[in-house]
Parts: structure tokens; C-alpha cells; sequence
């Protein structure tokens, strides 16, 4: 045979074909499959590479073309229109801007406070508003007051730019999630046009920046994520990871639900480490350099930028003010105004001294002249958080009956334990005392009354004695554990008669005690609630050259520590139920939102996007499920796992649920008040992980079809966003549109505040606290010798007068503010909460003498009304009446104290009379156009017409019988009126 081989030709092509071009061997695979074979795919895949593109990496795994920038600065100016629109309305507080506006005042006037959450966001604010010449002197008190002279606009700002800035971050963290650039579009506009997001970015308040930092720290984590993948510690690889420790520390510092940010970078990063650990081709040493290395970029340095932020909190609230309560005694006298001058350490019998209660921030024990109103009716004792003269007692020997020892030119006796001692209040001379009388607040069996009780030069009595008993001393001071000494022994104060400890506890007295917190003296005293111990001593006899104390003021470390505790325990606290609180179950089916602000006929009201948020809440439950079945699959010997586009997604979808669930879940521990804004950051995951699942669904779709599918998505988003736009913005609406958006009862937004067309809208001026009569007339005259006032009508019935209507509109009366949202309880919420006491140097408020004798007007306006208007004359008849007659006041000043100026003889009182009074009030009440035709036509004779008006029954209201004889006034001094 022949060693020649012909190679076999290929087969011919059909008839009228072409034949096809040779087609050149390929010597080697195609550049994006790296050169590795099936094995080798698969085995990276199952560590979460991506697919390769290419052979270029881009930073962070970011590989976006140039249309792709130029499509994002688009969206980021789509995202600006939509949260700065009309940033300037409401032109009043909202909200928890009664409390944030609040602590921007107090860091511009560098006075302390205390709130639950961590300082970063409060102080972006409070730069905000220091740069544009906010002084602090707006007080923020209530929702709905009216701005003055602060750059609200500017403060509104800070939030709203953080706002509009995650919006290009969640389309960046999709895109180096390796997802499509429609999905990433998706995501981002999603973001755009969610209202709740939208609703909360435009107010000063923290979740705005919060939602930030947590993308911008899922951002960087992706980035560090594809670095990692890519050359593990290269200088960007350092970079990326040290960015997000750094935002780490920046979501945590604005508020403690960043904490679950970082348990979501800390669960993906043991992930990293255990699938590390588990490639035998990463030596040990190695492996322990990515520990250390991650280590200090995640642990280190988020902890120090966190406390980096306390530290400019202490330096700028350098001051004392009303959060120093909450803060130890070392703690407050390290704030300028409350540091103390050394004391004398010994104590004794005859020394002046200050007691201070060691639990309960510190409060001093402290009496004033007022009474209990009921009980005993003797002497208040409180607990009172500030320095005062009321604060100061002397100790006596109470063992000594025959008063032989006179402390005053005797040698020092000194207090030990188990000594007797009585406690005389200086500025009163009265005694410490306790009786079998239940407190007023505490009213139990096993708590007694505490009272001052005596008079000056009164020795007292046996229920005037207290025993010390020394809890514990100071080792630095070993006579403090054998006698009283100041600031270093800690003592309890035991009741002779009836074995009581003076005790005081967190309860509040009411109004008629300053809110001051209540001393009872306690037979079942919890023992940390009744120890006390002395803060300041002064005795004639000690010698100036005494040995003295005064407190060890802590450093940064010890104040760091000791505020994270009270944080703590005041965020635990608040647990009591607010008008809008929800709880976590709700959230994800978006069951109701929280009213912030309703006036003018307007309303805010916090509701998400349903369609961004329903679709969220699905794509979680889908994830789950799907999730679920593949593992029952892999139970029964398939192996989806081995397909590289379900690791892909597995891996993308897994990491934004874990992420989702983390900053979910937890609020099911907490007791404490919550709000739907608590679920705006896990809001953020599930809205990537549905845009995730998007990308997932139509990835086998031609990428026309896959973008208008997400066309049709973003159109409904939007629409959904402007159906309840007006809520989002306090816009005009209609009350038929609001009845028509509310699409479950449980959305409570209030739509009878709205108008029911948009043309009412128009009328800007005076809105009136209620319905009046309509003034077709003026009111003059009215003198004290009984004349009656006259009622002069209008002559120009085409162009009616009213000055009612323009006295209102010159005075700029506001309207009444309705506040649904109360912001008080929402601490934090709320999430904020202040002390409620009176600053340093203020006095202690006294009884309001002119209380009792304040008329109707007063009390009404102390309520919030609008007083009443004064009509104004408004002719030269009217003038002239008014100069003549109006020595007693008038009618006018009748109709503002409430009463007739009717003699009383001259009324009608049989019941038939009053009967037809209710009868005819609506016809009495006609507008002012009716009245004055009714008076045009009037055809009856001077003398008829008298006597029909003397018949005629009295209009109800406090006008009534005044303006019913002003009437017959009129017709008999001026009959050319009435023709």
C-alpha cells in the first residue's frame, strides 16, 4: 500500500452555494478562557471569580466603558432634581428635627447633651450650619414652628447630597458585583424614586447619612473583594481595604445600627479566610498575613476613627448643660462651669455638707419651701441635679439629748459608722424626717414619706434620727472605710423609728416639684439606689492648711467608656409606645409609615415606593426558597453547584441577603420604640439583591429585550413615586387623591387635612382656628353708663368691608399647627433623648403667683390658640362713637373678656324666648351678603320695626344679646341707615 494519506475533502456545499472560506486552526484558546482547562474553570468559580473578560483588569474590578460614566452622572443629576427639589419646604420643623436641629444648637453653643447615638452625622450637620452663620439660638421646641434665622436650607443639605450620592454608589456596586449595566441602571433609579429614602434624605435627620456609609462600605468591600481575586497586597489592594475600614468606622459612628454593616463585612471576610485556610496552596504564612493584615484595616481602624469622633464631640461640648445629669460626678467637673474648688476630707459633727446619690446620675439630695400637696403637706425632699443653696444640710449628733457637746467650740467629732445623726436643712432650719406616710408617687407599703419637718430653734424629734452605716471607702484613703469622709466613702442613711433606708430612684414628682426626682425612704431599699455620699464639707473649726479633696477627673478613655454605657442604657429605655412606631414584622410589607408633618392643609408622611418595595421583599423570599431547593437537590446527588452561572449568583446573592438579614433580624431583639426608617438599610440590600435577581432571570433575554423589560420597571417606579409624591414632599393635594392612595387601612395618613380641590390652595393668608360669622357690620361705642353699643351697617353693599379679615391678614396670625407625629416620644426613634433639667447658674422655678387669677384669653393663649381679633372703626361716625362712648371699654372690650354687655335686667329670659333662640341661630349666623339684603328690603315702619326688635330672640353666643341692643341702638340714632 502506498505511505501516501490523502486527506479526506471536505463535503461539497448544496446547490447555487458558496463554498465556505478555509478556516485557519486555532493554535491557541481564546484569550478569556485564560488558558485554563474545565477543571480549572470550575475550581475557580467555586471560589467566586467571575468570569474573565479579558486580560485587562480594571480598579476594583470596575470595567466601564466611557458611556457608562456619562450615563451615571446623568442618573446622579436625575437624583439630584428629585431629593433638592423644593428642599426649602416646609419652611418649619419636621419631625425629628425638634431633636437633631436641637444638638446642632447645642454643639454651636458648646453646651453638653446626651443622646443615643454616636456623633459623625450630627456634627456634618452642625458644620453645615456653623458655616452659614447659624448662631444656636433656635430652640427647635415643636413640629410645625416656623424657622427664624436658621439655614435649615443648609442643614437639609448635609443628608440630602448623602442622599443623592448612594445613588451612583448602589449602580458602582453592581457593576464590580459583575452584574450588567442594565441591572446596575436598574438599581440606581431604583434607588432615585424610592419615597421613603426620598422622604427621609430631605430633613435634618441621621438615616440618610447612615444609608450612605453602608453603601459606600458595601462599595468598597466589592472593590477590596475583586482585588483580592486579582494580586492579593498590591498598593490598590491596600488601598481598597483600607478605605472600607476607614467607612467602617464612619457607618458605626453615625448611628449603632452601622454595627450590623460591620457583622456583614465580618461574616464575608471569615469566608475569605476559611476558603483561604482550606487552599493548600496559601502557606501559613501566608495566610497569616492576610489575618493581620485584615485585622487592622477592619478591626484597628474602625475603632479608632469611632472614638475619634467622641473625642471632637468632647472637645466642642466643652460646656455644662442639661446633659450633664446623665453623666457621673468625675464626669461633670470636667465641663467648664461645673469644676469644684478642693473641700475639706474630714467630716464631723457640726460640718456643712452636700449629699450626692450615687446611682442615679449623681443627684443631690435637696429641699425648698414648697410643700407636698397631699400626704403630710410638710417640706419637699427631691433629688435635684444642680448646684443650689437648697442643697446644703448640717450634720448634728442626735445621741447627744442634753446638748452638752457644742459643736462649735468643741475639737472635731468625727462621723463613724453606726454614729446617729440628724440632718438639718440650712436655708429652711429644718430637719431630714420620715414617717409611716405613703410618698406620693411610690405609694406602696414597704416606702415612707421623707419630708423637711420642724421650725427654727425646734430640736426635732425621734423620726428626725438616721443612723450611717459605711458601705464602702477609697483605697487610697484608708480612714474613709472607718469615718466619714468627703467624695471617698460611699455610707447609708438608716431610719431609727421605722428601719427605712433614704432611698431615691428614676421616678419623677410631677409639675408641682419641677419634675425633680423623688427621695422616699425604702424598707426593701435595692442597695444601689440607697448609697450616698458627700461631695462638698465645710466645718468653722477646721484650720485652713486641712487636708482637702476634691475629684479625679477622668480622661478621654474613662469619659469614652462611661458614655457608651449611658448610651446603652438610655437606648434601652426607651420602650415607651409612640402614635407611629411599628414593629419589624411589618416592615418588609410596608404595613404603615410615621406622619411627620402636617400643616397648612399639607401633610409629610413616610411611605416607601410600594412597587421598589414589594419587589425587594420578593426577591428576598425567592432567594430563600430557591436557595433552600438547590440544597435539597444537592442532598439527593445533583450538582447544580458545579454550574458556574449558579456559583456566580450564589455567591452575589448570597452576600447581599446575608448582608439583608443581618441588618433585619436583630431588631426582633430589641424592646425599645422602632420605626419603619429602622429598615431603611436593609431596605438598600434587598433592592440590589431584586436588581441581582433581574440580572439573574434575563440573562438569557438579548440585551434590547432585557432593557426594556427594565423600562417597564422603571416607568411603574416612577409612577408609583409620583402618586405619593405629595406626601413625600408636602405638596398640594387633593382630599379625593388621598382617599384614592390609600390602598390599606393601615396606611393612616390623615386625608381630611387636604383641600378638596387644588384651587383652594391659591387663598394664602389668615387660616382661622374655627368658623365665624361673617361681619357685615361695624361694633361701636358702649359706654359705662349703660348706653348700649351701636352696630353700624356697611354702606357700599357692592364691596362689602370686612376688618376683621384685614386686622387678620396685617397680623399674620399662623394658622394652627397640627402635629400628628409628635416627636417627643421618638427618641430614638427615634432614636434622641434629653435630660429635661435647668442649666447651671438658672434658679430653681418658683409658684406662678398670677396662675389663678389668669382670665379666658390668657389660658387660651397659653394652650397654642390665636387670641381674639379686635375689630377696628372704620368711619368717622364710627371714630366719633367710639371717642364718645367708650369710657367702660365698649363692646369690644365685652366681646374679648366673653361676656354680654347687656344689663342683666334688660335680658330675656322666659323659656319660650330661648326656645326660638336655637330655632333661628343658623338664620342669625348668614353670611353678610343675606343680612345686608334683608336690611335693604326692610319696608316696615320706624315704630313696627322697634317693637319686632324688641320680640325678636336673642342670637346665641357670646355676640349675641350685645349686638341684638347695638341693633336697636342703631335704628333709633341713625333711622337714615336703615333706608
Amino acid at each position: 500500500m502506498s505511505g501516501h494519506v490523502r486527506a479526506r475533502r471536505p463535503a461539497s456545499p448544496p446547490p447555487g452555494a458558496a463554498h465556505p472560506a478555509p478556516v485557519a486552526p486555532q493554535r491557541f484558546p481564546h484569550p478569556r478562557d485564560d488558558h485554563l482547562d474545565a477543571d480549572e474553570r470550575r475550581a475557580a468559580a467555586s471560589k467566586g471569580f467571575a468570569p474573565a473578560r479579558g486580560r485587562h483588569h480594571g480598579l476594583g474590578g470596575l470595567n466601564m466603558t466611557a458611556g457608562e460614566w456619562k450615563l451615571l452622572f446623568l442618573v446622579v443629576l436625575v437624583a439630584a432634581g428629585v431629593r433638592l427639589f423644593r428642599l426649602s419646604k416646609p419652611n418649619s420643623v419636621v419631625f425629628d428635627e425638634v431633636h437633631f436641629g436641637k444638638f446642632a444648637s447645642k454643639y454651636i453653643k458648646t453646651q453638653y447633651f446626651v443622646d443615643v447615638h454616636p456623633p459623625l452625622a450630627k456634627l456634618l450637620i452642625t458644620l453645615a450650619a456653623f458655616v452659614f452663620g447659624y448662631d444656636g439660638q433656635f430652640d427647635f421646641k415643636d413640629i410645625g414652628k416656623i424657622y427664624e434665622r436658621v439655614p435649615y436650607v443648609a442643614m437639609r443639605m448635609v443628608p440630602a447630597a448623602l442622599g443623592v450620592a448612594t445613588v451612583p454608589l448602589a449602580y458602582l456596586t453592581l457593576r464590580a458585583l459583575d452584574c450588567r449595566a442594565t441591572t446596575a441602571l436598574l438599581a440606581s433609579l431604583f434607588i432615585t424614586f424610592e419615597n421613603g429614602l426620598v422622604t427621609q434624605s430631605r430633613h435634618i435627620l441621621l438615616d440618610s447619612p447612615l444609608i450612605f456609609f453602608t453603601a459606600l462600605t458595601v462599595f468598597l468591600w466589592c472593590g477590596f473583594w475583586n482585588e483580592d481575586k486579582h494580586a492579593p497586597f498590591t498598593k490598590s489592594w491596600w488601598t481598597w481595604l483600607t478605605l472600607t475600614g476607614f467607612s467602617l468606622g464612619a457607618v458605626a459612628s453615625c448611628k449603632w445600627v452601622g454595627l450590623f454593616t460591620i457583622a456583614t463585612i465580618g461574616v464575608s471576610t471569615l469566608h475569605q479566610l476559611w476558603m483561604l485556610l482550606g487552599d493548600l496552596r496559601v502557606p501559613p504564612r501566608l495566610f497569616v498575613r492576610h489575618f493581620i493584615a485584615r485585622a487592622i484595616c477592619l478591626i484597628a481602624i474602625p475603632i479608632i476613627f469611632y472614638m475619634a469622633m467622641f473625642q471632637i464631640h468632647f472637645l466642642v461640648l466643652e460646656n455644662s448643660g442639661d446633659g450633664d445629669g446623665f453623666m457621673s460626678s468625675e464626669f461633670q467637673h470636667t465641663l467648664g462651669g461645673r469644676g469644684m474648688a478642693d473641700t475639706f476630707a474630714d467630716i464631723g459633727v457640726g460640718s456643712q455638707v452636700t449629699l450626692r446619690h450615687v446611682n442615679t446620675q449623681g443627684g443631690y439630695l435637696h429641699s425648698h419651701v414648697h410643700t407636698y400637696p397631699g400626704g403630710s403637706k410638710q417640706q419637699q425632699i427631691t433629688l435635684y441635679p444642680h448646684r443650689d443653696s437648697n442643697n446644703d444640710w448640717r450634720i448634728f449628733n442626735a445621741s447627744d439629748s442634753s446638748a452638752e457637746f457644742d459643736w462649735t467650740t468643741e475639737p472635731l467629732s468625727y462621723i463613724t459608722s453606726g454614729t446617729r445623726i440628724k440632718l438639718q436643712h440650712i436655708a429652711t432650719e429644718k430637719h431630714l424626717h420620715s414617717h409611716d406616710i405613703r410618698p406620693p408617687v411610690s405609694d406602696v407599703d414597704f416606702q415612707n414619706e421623707v419630708s423637711a419637718y420642724g421650725m427654727p430653734g425646734f430640736a426635732g424629734d425621734a423620726n428626725d434620727d438616721w443612723y450611717v452605716e459605711i458601705e464602702r471607702g477609697d483605697r487610697r484613703d484608708k480612714e474613709s472605710s472607718k469615718r466619714l469622709r468627703t467624695l471617698r466613702t460611699v455610707f447609708r442613711l438608716r431610719h431609727s423609728l421605722t428601719g427605712c433606708y433614704l432611698f431615691s430612684h428614676k421616678v419623677k414628682l410631677p409639675d408641682w416639684a419641677y419634675e425633680q426626682q423623688e427621695v422616699t425612704c425604702n424598707k426593701n431599699a435595692v442597695r444601689a439606689n440607697s448609697l450616698w455620699f458627700i461631695e462638698t464639707s465645710m466645718h468653722p473649726n477646721l484650720p485652713a492648711d486641712a487636708p482637702k479633696v476634691n475629684y479625679k477627673l477622668p480622661g478621654f478613655f474613662a469619659k469614652f467608656m462611661e458614655l457608651q454605657r449611658v448610651m446603652w442604657t438610655t437606648n434601652a429605655g426607651l420602650t415607651d409606645r409612640h402614635t407611629y412606631d411599628s414593629r419589624p414584622s411589618s416592615w418588609p410589607r410596608l404595613r404603615r409609615g410615621i406622619n411627620f408633618w402636617v400643616k397648612d392643609n399639607r401633610q409629610i408622611y413616610l411611605i416607601g415606593n410600594p412597587l421598589v418595595w414589594w419587589l425587594s421583599t420578593l426577591a428576598v423570599v425567592a432567594y430563600a426558597s430557591v436557595r433552600g431547593f438547590l440544597i435539597l437537590r444537592a442532598q439527593r446527588g445533583y450538582r447544580d453547584f458545579d454550574n458556574t452561572k449558579v456559583v456566580k449568583y450564589d455567591s452575589l446573592c448570597g452576600f447581599l441577603f446575608v448582608g439583608w438579614a443581618l441588618h433585619y433580624f436583630p431588631f426582633f431583639l430589641m424592646g425599645r420604640q422602632l420605626f419603619l426608617h429602622h429598615y431603611f438599610p436593609a431596605l438598600y440590600f434587598a433592592v440590589l439583591l431584586s436588581c441581582a435577581g433581574f440580572d439573574l432571570a434575563t440573562s438569557t433575554l438579548r440585551p434590547r429585550v432585557r432593557l426594556q423589560i427594565a423600562a417597564v420597571l422603571v416607568i411603574l417606579a416612577v409612577w408609583h413615586f409620583a402618586h405619593f409624591s405629595p406626601l413625600a414632599y408636602g405638596s398640594p393635594w387633593t382630599r379625593s387623591k388621598c382617599v384614592s392612595a390609600k390602598w390599606f387601612k393601615t396606611w393612616d395618613f390623615s386625608c381630611n387635612d387636604f383641600h378638596n380641590d387644588y384651587s383652594q390652595y391659591n387663598n394664602v393668608g389668615f387660616t382661622p382656628q374655627q368658623s365665624h360669622v361673617p361681619v357685615a357690620h361695624t361694633t361701636v361705642g358702649g359706654a359705662a353708663d349703660g348706653r348700649p353699643a351701636i352696630v353700624v351697617p356697611h354702606g357700599n353693599e357692592k364691596e362689602p368691608f370686612d376688618p376683621n379679615a384685614l386686622l387678620a391678614q396685617n397680623n399674620k396670625v399662623d394658622p394652627v399647627v397640627k402635629n400628628d407625629g409628635g416627636a417627643e416620644a421618638a427618641a430614638g426613634a427615634g432614636d434622641s433623648e434629653t435630660t429635661g433639667v435647668r442649666g447651671e447658674g438658672v434658679p430653681e422655678p418658683g409658684r406662678n403667683v398670677f396662675e389663678g387669677d389668669a382670665g379666658p384669653e390668657v389660658k387660651s393663649q397659653s394652650k397654642g390658640q390665636v387670641p381674639p381679633v379686635e375689630v377696628l372703626p372704620t368711619t368717622v361716625k364710627e371714630i366719633s362713637a367710639v371717642a364718645g362712648g367708650a369710657a367702660g371699654g365698649g363692646v369690644v372690650g365685652a366681646v374679648a373678656g366673653g361676656t354680654s354687655a347687656e344689663p342683666k335686667e334688660e335680658k330675656i329670659k322666659d323659656e319660650e324666648a330661648q326656645t326660638q333662640t336655637q330655632t333661628t341661630d343658623t338664620t342669625e349666623t348668614t353670611d353678610a351678603t343675606t343680612e345686608l339684603s334683608t336690611a335693604a328690603t326692610e319696608t316696615q315702619t320706624e315704630a313696627e320695626s322697634q317693637t319686632q326688635e324688641k320680640k325678636r330672640p336673642v342670637p346665641a353666643g357670646p355676640l349675641g344679646e350685645a349686638e341684638q341692643e347695638a341693633k336697636m341702638a342703631a335704628d333709633e340714632l341713625f333711622p337714615e341707615a336703615r333706608r
